[in-house]
């Protein structure tokens, strides 16, 4: 069965096996690219890449480099280009003003956390993060900022590594601060081969040419993140129009803007508090729609007019991973305070809650942090932000693999990725363990590095890349 992949970017088209992914409206036009959060399907998925499967700090190393500032977000590949955001401290430093009213502790915090595999993770491993805030948010964990940030994109060179450009989108101080383990430029941006959409969240928008230059900006308000924990969902991209969605503690809103220009072309009002899930963008049948997973319901859009499609409830207190799809179901997931999975059916109109447009549900061992790996038909995803896999079909929701533990990763925020047959699964402590693709624990490697690992894999012809906390690498068999 061939699957033709939509790019809605350059109007290029590419046939490739099918792997389980439905035709996505935003998938790469090339199988060499990585153009967004969770890759050219949206799925976790590189379906023409074959990365190594050993490597270590001396081992297959194509280049290490160190990348200025902290940043949990993904990078960006085109070709022989990588695009990496990141706030960088200035030591610069303002008096913090008063606290709001509402942004003081309240008497009794509630439990929250943010961010998402690739950007920011925002709570520790066993998931109970907890931290002060009220309805609007608040300072976080770490405080209120008093330091100036530059937000920064950088280009380099996927040969060598090297820096080709680094322009700052704009410096301030954040308005609120964020998790202890999240950082400023959790947020991944979005690139359709010939511009580059850097996403800062409260910082704005900025879209680059692959030179540099900046062609528009575009500033949607400060963001109210719950217990003031940190920002984390990207953009999508179909065809001419970037989405955007603005869940928090004040006022969310889902929007659509020319990426031309970013004229607003559309908004609409969302009840929702805060999430980080970033939109999923899928087309069957020729229609598209857009998909964001939320803690009141799980809404598609037509990504056209933002009308309503469908909603659905079901999923937990705050909602991170971001939905996956293939040819029949989207597969929604959360972990926080429970669990919960539901496979619903495509195509539909109207509130689905409750009815047989769910396929089917699972509410075992579901990901707080990490998104879900869609591959050959099999649905793998982590037990809240522990290093237990579960494998479950994803037609029937059978149970293949049941949260067994992967022995040497120590707790996980990053998404597990799939290339070559392979499963990439990377915990924070450095370590990715490679596993085959099967519905069997079949380990084929662990690999240990120095640093810190929080961002999610990125796999890209024979390369694998790995952004630590203080370097980014590229690994490639020799």
């Amino acid at each position: 069965m061939k699957l033709k992949i939509m790019t809605g970017m350059s109007g290029l088209a590419l046939s490739v096996a099918c792997l389980g992914g439905v035709a996505f409206a935003a998938a790469a036009a090339t199988d060499g690219n990585w153009p967004q959060w969770r890759g050219p399907l949206q799925i976790g998925l590189a379906p023409a890449a074959d990365p190594p499967v050993t490597w270590s700090e001396t081992e297959n190393v194509r280049w290490k480099v160190k990348i200025p500032g902290a940043g949990t977000s993904t990078p960006l590949v085109w070709d022989n280009l990588i695009f990496v955001q990141t706030a960088i401290p200035t030591g610069k430093k303002v008096e913090p003003a008063p606290p709001a009213a509402d942004e003081s502790a309240p008497a009794n915090p509630p439990q929250a956390a943010a961010g998402s595999s690739e950007k920011g993770p925002g709570a520790p491993p066993d998931g109970q993060g907890r931290g002060p805030g009220g309805r609007r948010g608040g300072p976080g964990r770490g405080g209120k900022p008093t330091e100036v940030y530059q937000f920064a994109l950088l280009c380099l060179d996927r040969a060598t590594g090297k820096l080709l450009w680094q322009q700052v989108a704009c410096e301030q101080v954040p308005h609120e601060g964020t998790h202890p383990d999240g950082t400023f430029a959790s947020s991944s941006g979005v690139t359709d081969g010939k511009h580059v959409w850097a996403y800062f969240g409260s910082r704005g928008i900025y879209c680059y040419d692959f030179e540099g230059k900046l062609v528009w900006s575009k500033d949607l308000g400060d963001l109210r993140i719950a217990a003031g924990f940190g920002e984390g969902s990207s953009p999508a991209l179909y065809k001419d129009t970037l989405i955007v969605n603005w869940d928090n503690e004040d006022g969310s809103f889902i929007t659509a803007l020319d990426k031309k220009t970013g004229k607003e072309l559309w908004k609409q009002p969302r009840d929702e508090r805060t999430s980080w899930s970033t939109p999923l963008v899928i087309e069957k049948g020729g229609k598209a729609e857009v998909v964001v997973s939320a803690t009141g319901k799980i809404r598609s859009y037509d990504p056209v007019s933002g009308k309503l499609n469908w909603e659905c409830g079901g999923m937990t207190r705050n909602v991170i991973p971001t939905p996956v799809a293939d040819n029949d179901f989207v597969y929604c997931t959360s972990g926080f305070q429970g669990n919960a999975l539901l496979a619903i059916k495509l195509g539909q109109a109207g509130d689905l809650t409750g009815t047989d447009s769910i396929a089917w549900s699972h509410k075992k061992g579901t990901p707080y942090v990490p998104s879900a790996l869609l591959y050959n038909g099999k649905l793998y995803f982590f037990s809240g932000n522990n290093p237990m896999l579960t494998c479950l079909d994803a037609k029937t929701g059978q149970v293949l693999i049941d949260a067994e533990r992967i022995e040497g990763m120590q707790g996980v925020y990053a998404s597990p990725v799939g290339a070559g047959g392979k499963l990439y699964l990377t915990g924070r402590n450095g370590v990715t363990v490679v596993l085959k693709q099967s519905d069997k624990l079949e380990v084929l490697a662990t690999n240990k590095l120095e640093d810190k690992v929080d961002a999610s894999p990125v796999a890209v012809g024979k390369d694998l890349l790995l952004r630590g906390r203080e370097n980014l690498y590229c690994f490639a068999a020799k």
